[in-house]
């Protein structure tokens, strides 16, 4: 009589009640394109379960705050840390370390090298104080910690030099004046993202804020004053169309041309950071070289 003859639709049928009973899914499967569903929710389930992200804190003493702060390490999991790319990511106003990976950066991060989508790279955080990432109280100085401390604290740990500079709302602003201290340096950093950065374009709302001592303080600082300041630095900017700092990030868009320069809608909310978290890991993976 031969051997049985099956159709794709009675195969398909078949793998269904495998995989249900495989699962311990009580489900009876019955239709091709449902057996291709369940597959494709396994297979994202087990993408998901291995992409989960290596998050770790560490306190450390800085000389230039002087005071203890968080180190906070952000990698995707399973990655080989010896000389792993490192973007520096600073936090906004009254942030710190610990909360400094907005939008699920680190799962978003972690998922995209599983996929192979982006090579391994990984973000390290500290905590920088509320003052716009310069020394606006003498003897605390956030950004020779992140100039002079950070690099070392991530050699002494096996990591490679910080690639690139990552910032939040105040820590937008921190990213392109850390990106104009490297390049003003010689050692230009090789990316800054700036996600809702904190570009305000009046004093008075500014000094509201007391992180600056007077105007002219401020200026000195202010990206939008400089504007060619990161030298050959690429640079990033993602913002929410209802956000607070929206006309002042629409102008640094409009005049330095970033190589990304992004307006999505939403607020300045974690909302909009999960819109944009994919495109700022793309970016940022362009410009990631292990260090050897």
């Amino acid at each position: 009589m031969g051997e049985p003859r099956y159709s794709r639709r009675s195969l398909l049928a078949a793998i269904g009640v495998v995989i249900a009973t495989a699962t311990g899914v009580a489900t009876y499967v019955s239709s091709p394109t449902a057996v291709e569903r369940q597959i494709a929710t396994a297979d994202k389930v087990r993408a998901t379960s291995a992409a989960k992200p290596a998050i770790r804190f560490e306190r450390v003493y800085s000389a230039a705050r002087h005071r203890e702060v968080t180190l906070a390490f952000y990698l995707p999991a399973g990655a080989n840390t010896r000389g792993l790319p490192m973007s520096i990511l600073l936090h906004g106003l009254h942030g710190d370390a610990r909360h400094a990976a907005v939008g699920n950066l680190p799962e978003v991060l972690a998922a995209a090298v599983a996929k192979g989508s982006v090579p391994a790279f990984g973000f390290v955080a500290v905590d920088g104080g509320d003052n716009y990432w310069h020394e606006n109280v003498p003897g605390d100085d956030p950004m020779a910690m992140l100039l002079d401390e950070v690099p070392r604290w991530l050699k002494e740990r096996g990591y490679g030099e910080p690639f690139a500079v990552t910032g939040v709302s105040m820590g937008g602003f921190g990213s392109l004046l850390y990106a104009r201290r490297r390049a003003e340096r010689g050692d230009p950093v090789a990316a800054a993202a700036a996600i809702s950065p904190g570009l305000i374009t009046t004093w008075p709302e500014m000094a509201k804020r007391r992180a600056f001592k007077n105007e002219g303080e401020w200026a000195s600082l202010d990206p939008l004053r400089h504007l060619k300041a990161t030298g050959p630095t690429a640079l990033g900017v993602w913002i929410g169309d209802r956000d607070r700092f929206i006309e002042g990030t629409r102008r640094f868009i409009r005049e330095a041309r970033p190589q990304v320069g992004t307006v999505k809608a939403g607020g300045h909310d974690d909302g909009l950071y999960r819109k944009v978290t994919p495109d700022v890991v793309q970016f940022l993976a362009k410009y990631a070289k292990r260090a050897v």
